[in-house]
């Protein structure tokens, strides 16, 4: 049976927000999150709404057959649909990249530990531009029974 380690049940003093939030760590965190997350946030809405807009002003356009049965609208319908799983993809990847490592360093500052090794190494190439292809790095970590 696992059981959680076993934490120190002493008080303790809760963190000071306000001093975190004004942190060069936390800025930097919240950049690289919004620098991501809303450039694509807002590309996909645009590419939705103009979905929709084709789906009411262009009902010829939308009713091109393009293969037996497959029109464009289908055909722009289910690539929403994969867009949308590849954005999620893509966000999983650049958070355990890029987010996660310096949540995780702002966490452990907090509470008065270190980052794992492999956080730290991975907050070092952090600050590396983000590209599609990247993803998050091996740990060497293995898990039981694999």
């Amino acid at each position: 049976m696992i059981t959680a380690p076993n934490a120190d049940p002493g008080q303790h003093d809760p963190p000071d927000y306000p001093q975190v939030q004004s942190s060069p760590e936390f800025a930097e965190l919240r950049r690289a999150h919004r620098s991501f997350a809303f450039p694509l946030t807002l590309a996909f809405v645009l590419w939705y709404l103009g979905y929709v807009l084709l789906s009411s002003y262009a009902g010829d356009f939308m009713a091109t057959r393009v293969a037996g049965h497959l029109n464009v609208a289908l055909l722009l319908g289910i690539a929403q649909f994969v867009t949308t799983f590849l954005i999620a993809w893509w966000y999983s990847r650049h958070a355990a990249a890029r987010l996660d490592p310096r949540a995780e360093a702002i966490k452990a500052r907090l509470e008065g530990t270190t980052p794992a090794p492999q956080t730290a190494a991975r907050q070092a190439g952090a600050a590396q531009a983000d590209a599609p292809g990247d993803g998050p790095e091996q740990t060497g970590v293995q898990e039981a029974g694999a």
